[in-house]
């Protein structure tokens, strides 16, 4: 399967300011490839500064952002995504994604979807998908602008919250899983099985925790302030776990949502 999302990117969810601006320029520098941002962050700005400061060209990179539920009606959503192009001071980015499916909103799937198309045909974004969607959300959009429109789904999946049914819908379509809160917004950091794992392979739980993630065929998108941090996330890619050890995480599955914001989301699978 050929994989439209970099399987490692770096995060700015919570991120603003000077914060957020030092920690792109220091993802860039240590070699992250793949920037993740959305309107509803507040800091698509900032993130196009940092990546004007930095050395790397942009066509070595794949920037993703977000639709806020604000503008997904048809005279709102190329607007909003132009202004975005303008913060991130880019012709179009790599992948632009419905935030949330966000049912109370009474905009149709088809709807959104169609409106994300147009924006994909009138070159301002390469790729387009979904974020947060369930199995029939997802199928909704499909049904609306093929199987080929749908790049992406973006949810949360953790050691703790494994989503299987979603996945392995997602994966028997060919459709990229991408995953945040890999880290259960750092509950993982002092897990005893993933310290035990981690113990193993000479490894921080952080980094135990994205090599599942990346064994499962996601792509990730964590984030960190600390330069140190973000060179350990990278090195989590050279980390074999054996099948054994994918099962002891298999078994830490409990539910445990971190984000399900009410109105956004839908009826999870």
């Amino acid at each position: 399967m050929n994989k439209i999302v970099p399987q490692f990117g770096v995060g700015t969810f919570r991120l603003t300011g000077q914060t957020v601006i030092d920690s792109v320029k220091t993802a860039l520098e240590v070699g992250y490839r793949a920037i993740d941002t959305a309107q509803i962050y507040g800091n698509e700005a900032e993130v196009g500064q940092a990546i004007a400061e930095s050395s790397v060209n942009r066509n070595d990179l794949f920037i993703t952002t977000k639709i806020w539920t604000d503008n997904y009606a048809a005279d709102k959503l190329i607007p909003s995504l132009k202004d975005s192009l303008q913060k991130l001071r880019t012709d179009a980015v790599n992948l632009t994604l419905i935030h949330w499916p966000a049912p109370s909103l009474g905009i149709s799937v088809a709807e959104m979807m169609h409106n994300l198309l147009e924006a994909k045909q009138q070159g301002l974004t390469e790729h387009i998908g979904i974020s947060n969607f369930n199995i029939d959300l997802t199928q909704q959009a499909i049904d609306a602008v093929g199987i080929e429109n749908i790049a992406t789904n973006q949810i949360e999946l953790s050691p703790y919250l494994q989503n299987h049914q979603l996945v392995n819908f997602l994966q028997s379509q060919n459709i990229d899983v991408t995953s945040y809160m890999t880290l259960a917004y750092g509950k993982v950091l002092n897990d005893p099985v993933l310290n035990e794992i981690a113990k193993n392979h000479q490894a921080s739980t952080v980094q135990i925790a994205l090599a599942w993630a990346l064994q499962r065929g996601f792509s990730v998108i964590p984030s960190s302030t600390k330069r140190e941090n973000l060179i350990a996330n990278l090195k989590a890619q050279e980390i074999q776990l054996s099948l054994e050890e994918m099962q002891m995480i298999e078994a830490l599955e409990r539910n445990g949502r971190e984000v399900n914001p009410e109105n956004l989301a839908p009826a999870w699978d």
